[in-house]
């Protein structure tokens, strides 16, 4: 198939200074204009200028009557960002992905002749918007086991000039959350490590290989996430810890990153009383987003909210939010539950003097400095999935699976292997790889429990898969009835390795640290004995195992 280079319509801003570009841009601009470069949104369809009915109604309900396409959406509102996602049916298979980029830039410089922000969350592990063919990473905390930081700089890059392929031109990415709190719902795997020093200098190599790839990123969540039990997706997150603690412990990594060039910072909307005494979420708080990170740690580069349709911001107004987010400093809205409504609430509070215009004029120079390197558009179709791109995760994959006990490893190929416990298509993946019988149990109910049980006692060996059984007891007493059939039984944990504490008995035990093809091939050959397990606890089981520990 001809690659082909669509034609650049706009000169790009990396041919002037970048700040005079920011001046000379804002000051040619309409107020709509500079408001909408402040918002991020996601968009129905998989293609910019023709949906289907489902995708036209959904654009049109979002954005109002007579925006049906995506184009639509960018040129009427002067949208500054879209963001991907596969259930918004953005993500189809890479050329379509690469054609809908340049769609939605061609009207983004049509209408301003400023290039649009594209977007995605684009992690690794178990936050991973588009898979196959595209050469996927295990994921930070996998990463973060191999205790080599060239590994998060080598998968960054991988991950960054795929992206960068497909018209992505941000990451919402690096995470450097530090995750202190073992029953972490929000980052768990998605963290490096539970060490300050090791998320740091992690995030800081994932930092420079997003760059290496000419790709912008955005290091979250600020003030850092790891010690919350609550995803603020599903509620409100609290942090009962001392600034002391808060300083010391969750935000030297973005000061480093910082310090290694972040282009934006993702602020969260957990609640931290010692940071702001009035219990406001950081993303609306001046003492927080104004306060510490722009004037103590000296970041004058763009923040963006994380989701403000999460469930964290469900008991504040549409105006709470727009405006108690740019009050307290911020510079991107990120999918506001309203597009007409966050703009609308923005000129408005302009008009009445609550928020000046050069106040939004200082976020939208933030923002197009950091779009003076975008080229708009990109080769169709992409090149992805290289062989030395899916060699790369692999090898990091292999280099990540940590051993704790192995008392009946390796596996014999004389021996009748079952393979159960939680992740329906990673318990097949994993059984066709050892060539084993698969029998999937999910969060198993004591029916399911007792035919798995059923079923490890005809074979000579089991596999059981767990995903964060610290929090499903149904996986526990899985994991706990194999146990006392007497027969070898292997859990491994396809999550936090922190599962080992709710069956600190088991004479084995291997963390996988995800589920991605690369990491569920590693996983098969260490079981095999065909590789040797190198990993190392990035984190600290609590009363068995430290931080740095592997099994002999």
């Amino acid at each position: 198939m001809n690659r082909r280079l669509l034609p650049v319509l706009v000169l790009t801003m990396a041919a002037i200074p970048a700040t005079a570009a920011a001046r000379d841009q804002v000051a040619a601009m309409t107020l709509p204009e500079k408001v909408g470069q402040m918002v991020v949104s996601y968009v129905y369809g998989a293609d910019a200028t023709t949906v289907s009915a489902a995708d036209a109604t959904a654009n049109e309900a979002m954005f109002g009557a007579g925006v049906t396409t995506p184009a639509q959406a960018v040129a009427r509102f002067h949208l500054g960002g879209v963001i991907y996602f596969t259930w918004s049916r953005n993500l189809t298979n890479p050329p379509q992905i690469a054609a809908l980029s340049n769609g939605l830039q061609r009207a983004a410089v049509a209408d301003t002749g400023i290039p649009l922000q594209i977007s995605t969350d684009q992690e690794g592990g178990t936050v991973n918007r588009i898979g196959a063919p595209l050469a996927i990473s295990p994921g930070n905390m996998a990463i973060g086991a191999t205790f080599d930081p060239r590994t998060a700089y080598d998968a960054a890059k991988v991950s960054g000039t795929e992206l960068r392929a497909l018209g992505i031109n941000v990451t919402h990415a690096p995470v450097v959350d530090v995750n202190t709190n073992p029953r972490n719902a929000a980052d768990g795997v998605r963290a490096f490590s539970d060490r300050t020093a090791h998320v740091a200098t992690f995030g800081v190599a994932a930092e420079r290989g997003y760059h290496a790839a000419g790709i912008g990123t955005t290091a979250k969540h600020f003030p850092g996430l790891g010690d919350t039990t609550v995803n603020t997706d599903n509620g409100v997150a609290v942090t009962d810890e001392t600034r002391a603690q808060i300083m010391r412990t969750h935000v030297p990594p973005f000061r480093a990153v910082i310090a290694a060039g972040a282009d934006s910072i993702m602020a969260a909307h957990i609640v931290a009383p010692s940071l702001d005494p009035t219990g406001v979420p950081a993303s609306l708080s001046r003492p927080i987003i104004t306060g510490l990170l722009r004037d103590q740690l000296h970041f004058n580069g763009v923040v963006v909210t994380d989701a403000l349709e999460a469930a964290a911001l469900e008991d504040y107004t549409d105006e709470q939010v727009i405006l108690g987010a740019v009050k307290a400093g911020v510079d991107q809205l990120l999918m506001p539950r309203s597009v007409p409504g966050a703009i609308q609430i923005l000129l408005d509070a302009v008009e009445r003097g609550e928020i000046s215009e050069a106040r939004i004029d200082q976020s939208v120079r933030r923002i197009l400095k950091t779009k003076k390197t975008i080229s708009p558009y990109v080769p169709e179709p992409p090149v992805v999935g290289t062989p030395a791109a899916v060699a790369t995760m692999n090898e990091i994959a292999a280099r990540s699976i940590t051993k704790l006990r192995g008392a009946d490893l390796p596996l014999r190929p004389t021996q009748k292997v079952l393979v159960t416990g939680w992740g329906a298509s990673t318990t097949t993946n994993l059984a066709t790889a050892l060539g084993a019988t698969r029998f999937y149990t999910g969060s198993p109910s004591d029916d399911l429990i007792t035919q798995a049980v059923a079923a490890a006692q005809q074979h000579d060996v089991t596999v059981v898969l767990t995903s964060n059984a610290w929090a499903d007891p149904t996986q526990v007493k899985l994991v706990q009835a194999l146990l006392a059939t007497g027969k070898p039984i292997i859990p491994v944990a396809v999550n936090t390795p922190y599962d080992l504490a709710t069956y600190p008995t088991a004479k084995n035990f291997v963390a996988a640290y995800g589920y991605q093809p690369p990491t569920v091939a590693a996983l098969a050959a260490v079981l095999q004995g065909k590789a040797q397990a190198t990993g190392r606890l990035p984190v600290t089981i609590e009363g068995l195992y430290p931080y740095g520990a592997r099994g002999r």
